[in-house]
């Protein structure tokens, strides 16, 4: 059975099982109140986080707690984030915590745009002024251009939710700071809370006006759900880490360009993985499911071409990879489904990439065990076989090497059932001399 028809099967197969998963749950409408964790470097992660968050929450129409904990972040993302919290159609309550928490930055631009803002005790926030990032670390942006359409942006921010408009200039104008009473007397924050529980009791009552219109918060009694990224959500938070995503792109860069300069090394397909992925953690492919479009399309060709090509090597391989890391990124939107319904689809995208990665991987190592087997020659030199029809110097005949028929040639006439000995090979042809009779001598 030859590699396209495994495929095929393989392919059906897949298929078959994929359906299997694909049987969602009803949600339970009970009362529940959503935390997310916004802990380390805002990114693209935590737009997508947040999105599958906001999701989960807006179908069992219930708040989400975003717990801030952040130095700051890429401000793409940052925009991206406060655009769902403005669209969203349950309160977004935003809660800096734990306690000696920071929400600095882009943290503060997050906060001042939720429906509640809310801080644990000994936590702060500021510092808004914009910084550029680069290999040698951070620098403070002084463009005024950009200063002032900051300003103006948190301020309005400040202004839609009812809050001091002021402090909102001075975080970006003179990178001005506040501890959790501070930003509470000066009307930034509405509620202390020491924790969840205790946010919970004070938020109950509220009333905010959401996207859909007013909604009276409900908390008291609710339960608990802590919201877990999934593995999309991991992948994307180790990538869109800023000294890694800045490796992914020039490691990716430089392969590109030496496997351009260099065809048939392979260079320049794992430079183009690495590249979109480098462009995906730093936020310039804005969409991620565009990204992660491109790299099951690049898989997708990259094994089809390897089918159709003889051995297996770094072509394969990196089809394999690219399609699974695709697979595990793409996403889709808008569907009120359930989480075990999720992790159903995940568990599919990554069975469907590995049963195909386990066929390649299982042809490449046939193919390696076959190439580390010896020369078939080397067991046919010396060997003894038997004349069947006559050789001449000018006519090759036929010997029998171990019960099979062989075509041997010789610089000798060898006569029929004659034992002669293989001393090369010439193609299929064995090249033979005939073999001399040991005589046994008396003393």
């Amino acid at each position: 059975m030859n590699k396209q028809k495994i495929f095929y099967i393989i392919l059906i197969l897949t298929f078959i099982l994929a359906l299997g998963f694909f049987s969602g749950k009803t949600l339970a409408q009970t009362e529940k109140i959503v935390v997310l964790n916004f802990e380390g470097t805002i990114s693209t992660m935590s737009v997508e986080l947040l999105k599958e968050a906001l999701n989960y929450a807006e179908t069992v129409n219930q708040p989400i707690v975003l717990l801030i904990n952040t130095p700051g972040g890429n401000l793409d993302s940052t925009f991206e984030i406060i655009k769902l919290i403005e669209n969203s159609k349950i309160p977004v309550i935003g809660f800096v915590y734990p306690t000696g928490a920071t929400a600095w930055s882009a943290g503060t631009y997050i906060l001042f745009s939720t429906h509640v803002a809310a801080m644990a005790p000994h936590t702060i926030i500021g510092s808004c002024q914009p910084v550029a990032l680069s290999f040698e670390g951070s620098q403070p942006i002084n463009d005024t251009k950009m200063i002032n359409a900051l300003t103006a942006f948190l301020v309005e921010k400040a202004r839609m939710h009812g809050r001091n408009e002021t402090v909102a200039r001075l975080c970006v104008k003179e990178n001005l700071n506040l501890n959790d009473e501070q930003a509470k007397k000066c009307g930034v924050v509405e509620v202390l809370a020491s924790s969840l529980d205790d946010l919970k009791e004070k938020i109950d009552g509220l009333t905010v006006v959401t996207a859909l219109g007013e909604y009276t918060i409900k908390s008291r009694d609710a339960e608990i759900v802590e919201w877990n990224p999934s593995l999309r959500v991991l992948i994307l938070k180790t990538i869109s880490e800023p000294m890694i995503a800045l490796f992914l792109l020039m490691i990716g860069l430089y392969t590109l360009i030496l496997g351009l300069t260099s065809p048939g090394v392979g260079g320049e397909i794992v430079g183009g993985i690495l590249l979109i992925l480098g462009l995906i953690g730093l936020g310039m492919i804005k969409d991620v499911n565009v990204g992660a479009l491109l790299l099951i399309a690049i898989g997708a060709a990259l094994l089809i071409y390897e089918l159709f090509t003889p051995g297996f090597g770094i072509i394969g391989g990196s089809g394999v990879v690219s399609t699974l890391i695709g697979s595990l990124l793409l996403f889709p939107r808008q569907w009120a489904i359930s989480q075990e319904w999720l992790n159903m689809l995940y568990l599919a995208s990554i069975i469907i990439p590995l049963v195909f990665g386990g066929f390649f991987t299982f042809a490449a190592y046939k193919i390696i065990k076959a190439r580390r087997k010896p020369p078939f020659l080397r067991f046919f030199i010396g060997e003894e076989a038997e004349v069947v029809e006559e050789i001449t110097p000018e006519k090759a005949g036929f010997v029998v090497y171990k019960g099979e028929y062989w075509k041997a040639k010789s610089n000798e006439t060898i006569k029929p059932k004659q034992k002669v000995k293989i001393v090369g090979k010439d193609g299929p042809i064995l090249i033979v001399k005939p073999k001399k009779e040991e005589s046994l001598t008396v003393s």
